[in-house]
């Protein structure tokens, strides 16, 4: 089996506090790939944090701006792609991760349990959705997400208690073999 001609090598989703980011450059150094993470892209645009743009800007407009990053970087971005925990809730960012994953293109669930995302996200005020109560909200918010994750998902992967190069070495071994970008179409 072979990548999807154009796009990520890989895209990482899961809940807040499973390691996209953290393995997601694991999984980028391992494979020589560039690593991007759309909430930065998101930042990068606005011109400030994720956590400001919910307060100044509210939720959706975030949610636009995420849902155009993750666009861009699907068409864009040839090497590991980590999404914000909420993107895939968006229904066109939805519809462009399955066109991907039907050109060949790996969607990786990262799973984490309660016990382990509480103390990665803990009372952090950049994850606007998690404040108040973190752990009922972030269990709230798995279970609202979990099937979204597992729909969109072509690989699934829990990264508790586990080194992230560990986690990294079974996505990798769980690509499709990839096409040298140079013979990409």
């Amino acid at each position: 089996m072979i990548v999807a001609a154009q796009g990520p090598v890989a895209v990482l989703i899961g809940p807040p506090g499973s390691g996209k980011t953290t393995v997601g450059r694991a999984l980028s150094g391992l494979l020589g790939r560039s690593f991007r993470d759309t909430d930065s892209d998101v930042e990068a645009e606005a011109g400030k944090s994720v956590a400001d743009i919910f307060v100044d800007d509210g939720e959706p407009h975030f949610r636009d701006l995420e849902r155009d990053a993750v666009t861009t970087a699907l068409a864009l971005h040839d090497g590991v792609l980590a999404l914000g925990g909420g993107a895939v809730m968006d229904p066109r960012t939805q519809e462009a991760l399955e066109a991907y994953g039907r050109a060949g293109g790996t969607v990786v669930f990262l799973d984490v349990s309660l016990a382990v995302a509480a103390p990665r996200v803990g009372l952090n005020q950049a994850r606007p959705l998690l404040l108040g109560n973190p752990r009922a909200r972030w269990q709230a918010l798995m279970e609202q997400r979990r099937p979204t994750y597992e729909r969109l998902s072509t690989v699934h992967v829990v990264s508790d208690d586990r080194p992230p190069q560990t986690v990294a070495q079974e996505i990798a071994r769980a690509l499709p073999t990839q096409v040298p970008k140079e013979s990409r179409a």
